[in-house]
């Protein structure tokens, strides 16, 4: 490159920072809360028992919240945004199985326990949401802290 911005740049820029916002918001809004909340959550998709569902709810916004500030930030941009993206498709897979099994799944988990959109919004949401990691991973390194350490 020639120094000069691009429009990939910039996609790549805001790609991240939806990514990371979004996991940054989800993890923050578990954590605040109660973890049996999330732990009640995970459990009624029928994957995991109950005491793995607790251990997951513990540990899973922590993830989501550095994962997302890192990827924001632009701190290992590929590492992270792929890591996003595997979370993601863990999430799909967690609401296809229940969507195709008819599972009376009232809030997703997502952010925490408040009210849900449907499955399939959530689905659907969550594929953009896994073609914007792509998009980060691939071209996310515009205005980043790895592009930054580079120059020193």
């Amino acid at each position: 490159m020639n120094g000069k911005t691009e429009t990939t740049d910039i996609v790549g820029l805001l790609a991240r920072l939806a990514v990371g916002g979004v996991l940054i918001y989800a993890g923050l809004m578990k954590a605040l809360a109660p973890v049996e909340e999330f732990g009640y959550a995970i459990e009624s998709y029928r994957v995991l028992n109950a005491q793995l569902s607790l251990w997951t709810a513990y540990v899973m916004p922590w993830i989501e919240l550095w994962t997302g500030l890192l990827l924001a930030a632009g701190v290992f941009t590929r590492l992270n945004a792929v890591l996003s993206g595997l979370m993601l498709l863990g999430f799909e897979a967690m609401l296809g199985q229940a969507w195709l099994r008819g599972l009376p799944i009232t809030s997703c988990g997502c952010f925490g326990s408040g009210g849900g959109n449907s499955i399939a919004r959530e689905f659907t949401q969550n594929l953009v949401f896994l073609a914007l990691s792509w998009i980060a991973a691939r071209y996310g390194g515009y205005w980043s802290a790895d592009k930054a350490a580079e120059t020193l």
